[in-house]
Parts: structure tokens; sequence; C-alpha cells
């Protein structure tokens, strides 16, 4: 007897999902919503677009929807979002972004890979600047076309994360006057006091304007208006100043979320629904280290929840441990960089 799957947002962990479905049941019927253009990308090489070193933007798509139909019989529908729950009646509420329509699905086993959302703040002034997020392969698109077309004295990076320092890295690269503000003291908050004075001095003496301690407050036209009141003339500027679970669906739906908003699951990533699996940006998991749950917004352990949910709806043992929530960015190609490589 055959299963209908629906799996809501691609990627990594929908991605996974719906591919490691497909290995263990042939006979399945599988659908992946995907509310953007592009169901399967490289979410790690977008800032790499900027400096060149990825040539095209079609370079960071891995997989297309008449690749996953023809590959594995996957029914990908990219442009389609999941916009309700049903869960009384396992059904979800689709509207196909293209023209209008809605429609719903009906299922046996439901998975979440939402993902998550950068945070932008409407902040004074804001429709008066050239703003803009990363998150998937038309952000960095069109970030990357409108500086290649307006070539800016200077842009600005707001938030220092891993997002925000490999944006800044490529735009350096690509020639561009950068100043990155971070509101801590340090930027890469992961990392030791001590330690993290060798990245400062590398940021800087890669000819980045690096202000600590401060925030953008406001804008003007080309300008940046930062809390102590300086101001930063930058006709473009990039917000990275974080990311908050899109889990607007699953709280409708009753779906259990902790108080940062993250979808809570158990040890086999089932939410407080038996028919419904939550992976990727969007969850808490277990902090082995630490010994609490917490949000872990990389791409390998969402693919590895990914097939652990697959696993699990077709009888087979997971073990899941927990995470320790290891991470690594470049930073130039210094011999300091080299030793530090932003390891947490």
């Amino acid at each position: 007897m055959s299963n209908k799957y629906l799996i809501v947002g691609g990627v990594a962990g929908g991605a996974s999902a719906a591919a490691r479905l497909r290995r263990l049941g042939e006979e399945d019927e599988i659908i992946m919503f995907e509310k953007g253009p592009d169901v399967s990308f490289s979410n790690c090489s977008l800032p790499y677009r900027l400096s060149g070193e990825v040539a095209n933007t079609e370079d960071l798509i891995m997989m297309t929807p008449e690749l996953f139909k023809g590959q594995y019989n996957i029914d990908a529908r990219v442009n389609n979002e999941v916009i309700a729950i049903d869960r009384s009646k396992k059904e979800v509420e689709v509207k196909n972004l293209l023209d209008g329509t809605t429609y719903r699905e009906s299922y046996d086993k439901l998975i979440l890979s939402p993902g998550a959302q950068p945070v932008a703040p409407n902040l004074p002034g804001i429709e008066k600047a050239n703003v803009f997020t990363i998150r998937n392969v038309v952000d960095i698109d069109k970030l990357h076309r409108f500086i290649e077309k307006t070539k800016p004295t200077r842009i600005t990076v707001a938030g220092a994360g891993f997002i925000g320092i490999e944006v800044v890295e490529n735009l350096v690269i690509a020639g561009y006057n950068v100043t990155l503000v971070q509101s801590p003291p340090q930027i890469l908050n992961q990392i030791d006091d001590d330690l993290v004075q060798r990245l400062h001095k590398e940021v800087i003496d890669h000819g980045v304007e690096l202000i600590l301690g401060d925030r953008v407050s406001a804008f003007d036209t080309n300008k940046v208006i930062l809390k102590s009141g300086k101001v930063i003339e930058s006709e473009v500027v990039i917000m990275s100043i974080g990311i908050t679970p899109a889990t607007d669906i699953a709280v409708q739906a009753g779906i259990e979320t902790s108080q940062k908003g993250a979808i809570k699951v158990n040890a086999n990533y089932l939410t407080n629904d038996p028919d419904i699996y939550a992976v990727g940006d969007a969850i808490e998991v277990y902090n082995i280290l630490t010994q609490r749950s917490a949000q872990l917004a990389l791409a390998g352990p969402a693919l590895k929840q990914a097939r652990s949910v697959a696993d699990h709806i077709h009888g087979r043992n997971i073990s899941n441990k927990g995470y320790i929530g290891s991470s690594i960015c470049l930073l130039y190609t210094s011999d300091a960089a080299d030793d530090m490589q932003c390891v947490d």
C-alpha cells in the first residue's frame, strides 16, 4: 500500500527528506512545496556570487523540478506556498503564487522544512535606502545585479555573523569599499574575546571600516544613520542581523513552539502532532554540550535530520544524540585566516 507524503520547503531539509523517502518507498506519492522559484540550491555558496567565485547565478541551483521528477519521480512544486494546515482533515492549503489560485492536498505524513527568514526591522527612512537581505538565490541575484549596475562607492553590511562576514569578504574581493557595523563589541560572537582580535585585525587590514558596539537606527537617501549619531555615506545596505524561524503556518495549526518561536520536536523530529515532522532552521535541537535545546541554522544537521525523518517514517531505528554545532567559514586567505578558519 502506497502512502502520500507532503513536504513544506525544499533546500537541505526538504529536498533531502524527499530523496530519502523515495529511496525507501518506490510507490509512495511525494509532493514538495517551495514558495520560491528554486527548490534546491547551495545556501552556503550564496555570498560567493558577489565576488564572482560562483561565476553564474545558475551555478547555485543544485536540482530543478524537472530533475526531481525525472530522477526521483518527486513532484516538486515551486512558486507554491503552503498557507494553512488542517490537522483534523490531514490536509494543507496551497497557494499558487503565479496565478493566485488555491487548492488543497491530503497527506499521510507531513514534513515541515520552512527554514528561517532574515530579521529586517522597519527602521525610519528605510523607504529611502537600498536595503537588501540574503536568504535565497533570488535575493543574491537581485543584490548582485543592483551592485553591478549602480557601482556604489560604499556598501554597508549590518551584522557580523557568518553570513555578514562572508558577504564582507566577497565584496572586498570584488573591489568595493565596505563598512561593517556590529552591535556587540566583537564580530562572530561564538569566538572568545581574545581570539577574535586576530579576526578584527584581518578585517581591518583588508580595508574594511569596522564599527563595533553600534547599530543601524535609521536611513536617509544614500545614508546609514547609527545609534551613536554617526552617519555613513552608503548607497547599498545589506542587513544580516539574524534570522527568525518561519513558523507562521505551524503556529496557526497548533504546532508547539519554543519561547523563541522554533518548532519543538522529539528525538525522532516529531512535533506534538504524530503525523507531522519538522526539520532544519525552523526547529530546536538538543545540544549535547550545553544539554539544552536551541536553534541550529546549519545545512549539515538539516540534511541528517531529514534522512532520520524518512527512516523513522519507514520504521527504521534512528540514533539522535544531539548536536555540538561546530561551524566554519573562510575569512580571506592570509596566515591568520588559515589558522583561524572562523571555527566555533
